[in-house]
C-alpha cells in the first residue's frame, strides 16, 4: 500500500446534463440549467427556481427490478456509479469484494424519500411514525444500493454534514485506503425538490426567491441574495495510488473544522480548514492553481469565504471559481461535483467561469467569469460548507507519473 489516494473514475448526474464529458462540456461553456420548478408545482412558494436533471429516464439505465425500491436521488446514484466504474475500467465482480467499499454524502435527498414514506404510512393510518426513521434509513439506502449491486462487501457509510458532506465522504474513503482497502465508491448524490423538502430549504433562510433565473443565484457579488436548490452530483472511484489504472489525479490533502456557536467571540473556522488540507497536501499557497469555492450567495457567508481566501493567499492572490452558479447548489452533490471540474482542470488547463455574476470588489477576488481561463492547473483547492457549521476542504494535484 502506498499510504497516498488516486481517483481513477467519474461519473455525473447534474442539472447541466448527464454523464461527465456532458457536464465538463457545459461548465466551460456556461451552460446555464437554472429555471423554474417542474418536478411539482411551486407557485404558491416563495422560492420557485431550481437546477434540475434533464432528460434522465431511469428505465433506459437500471433494472426495472430496481425502480420500485429504489426513489429519485437513488436512481441518479446507481446511474452515476455504474458510470464511475466503468470509467476507471474496474468490473468489480471480477475483484476481492471485500477489498472494495463505499463512503457517500447525503443531506437534504431524504425529505423527498421522507415525504413518499410518510405519505404511505398514513394512508395506512401509521402517522405517528417518527420522521428521523424514514430519514435514517433514506441516508443508508444511495450506499446499501450501491454496495448490493456492484458487490462490493468492504467498509461502507454515509456522511451527513450538508454541503460539506461530498468532500467528508472522499476524506473518509481515504482513511480506509489507508487502513487496507483498495477501492472506494465515494463521492455524493442530493437534492430535494418536492415540497416538503422545499419547506425545509425555505426554513433555513438562504434560498433566494428572486424569480429570474439570470439575477438567482449570484455568490460574490453585491446582488447576492441567496442561492438556488439543485439536485444531482458524483460519484469518484478512489484507490490506492499503487494501481495500474491510470488515475485522473491523487486526492492529496483533506481537513475539515465546526465554527464556533453564534454569540462566541471565535471567528469563523473555514480557513482553518483551508490550512489544514494544504498543510496535509505539502502544498504551498503559491503553488495552488486555483480554488473552486462553496459560494453559498449568501452575503455573510460570502465574506467569510473571501476573506478566509484572502488571508490565506492573498487580496486577488489565486483564480477563484465557482461554476455551480449554473446548476445550483447541489447539497452534499455539489462538492464531488466541483472534485469533477478541479480534476478536468487538471487534464485540460482549463478553468470553468462563474457565470452571470458581476463580482464585488469588495470581496476582493481574482474570480474567473464569464469565459474559461486557460491555466496550466497542477493542484486545485475545492471548499464547502453546510449549514451548522461545517467547513471541509481538498487538495487535488496532478497525478505523478
Amino acid at each position: 500500500m502506498s499510504a497516498r489516494a488516486v481517483i481513477t473514475g467519474i461519473g455525473v448526474v447534474a442539472p447541466t446534463g448527464l454523464g461527465t464529458e456532458a457536464v465538463w462540456q457545459a461548465a466551460l461553456a456556461g451552460k446555464d440549467a437554472i429555471g423554474p420548478v417542474r418536478r411539482f408545482d411551486a407557485g404558491g412558494y416563495p422560492a420557485t427556481l431550481a437546477g434540475e436533471v434533464p432528460d434522465f429516464v431511469a428505465e433506459d439505465h437500471l433494472e426495472n427490478r430496481l425502480l420500485p425500491q429504489t426513489d429519485y436521488m437513488t436512481r441518479f446514484a446507481l446511474v452515476a456509479a455504474d458510470w464511475a466504474l466503468a470509467d476507471a475500467g474496474i468490473t468489480p465482480r471480477q475483484l476481492p469484494a471485500f477489498d472494495m467499499g463505499v463512503v457517500t454524502a447525503s443531506s437534504a435527498g431524504g425529505f423527498e424519500f421522507g415525504q413518499r414514506e410518510l405519505q404511505n404510512l398514513w394512508s395506512r393510518g401509521s402517522q405517528y411514525v417518527s420522521a428521523y426513521q424514514s430519514f435514517a434509513w433514506f441516508y443508508a439506502v444511495n450506499t446499501g444500493q450501491i454496495s448490493i449491486r456492484n458487490g462490493l462487501k468492504g467498509p461502507s457509510g454515509v456522511v451527513v454534514t450538508d454541503q460539506a458532506g461530498g468532500l467528508d465522504a472522499l476524506g473518509q474513503a481515504r482513511r480506509h485506503l489507508r487502513r487496507g482497502s483498495k477501492l472506494i465508491v465515494s463521492g455524493g448524490v442530493d437534492g430535494s425538490i418536492c415540497p416538503w423538502g422545499w419547506v425545509a430549504q425555505l426554513a433555513g433562510g438562504r434560498l433566494t426567491t428572486a424569480e429570474d433565473p439570470a439575477t438567482a443565484y449570484l455568490p460574490f457579488d453585491a446582488r447576492a441574495d441567496g442561492h438556488v436548490a439543485g439536485e444531482g452530483g458524483a460519484i469518484l472511484i478512489v484507490e490506492d495510488a499503487a494501481t495500474e489504472r491510470r488515475p485522473y489525479g491523487e486526492l492529496a490533502g483533506y481537513a475539515a473544522t465546526f465554527d464556533p456557536r453564534p454569540g462566541s467571540d471565535r471567528g469563523p473556522a473555514l480557513g482553518r480548514a483551508i490550512t489544514g488540507a494544504l498543510d496535509d497536501a505539502g502544498v504551498r499557497p503559491d503553488q495552488v492553481d486555483v480554488v473552486f469555492a462553496d459560494a453559498a450567495g449568501v452575503p455573510e457567508l460570502d465574506r467569510v469565504e473571501s476573506d478566509a481566501l484572502a488571508a490565506v493567499f492573498g487580496p486577488a492572490g489565486v483564480p477563484v471559481t465557482a461554476p455551480k452558479t449554473t446548476t445550483g447548489r447541489l447539497y452534499a452533490g455539489a462538492a464531488p461535483v466541483d472534485v469533477a471540474y478541479a480534476l478536468l482542470s487538471i487534464r485540460d488547463g482549463l478553468i470553468p467561469p462563474t457565470t452571470r455574476v458581476e463580482p464585488d470588489p469588495a470581496h476582493r477576488l481574482d474570480l474567473v467569469t464569464d469565459q474559461p481561463r486557460e491555466a496550466a492547473v497542477r493542484t486545485a483547492l475545492v471548499l464547502a460548507r453546510g449549514h451548522g457549521g461545517f467547513n471541509s476542504a481538498v487538495v487535488v494535484r496532478a497525478p505523478s507519473h
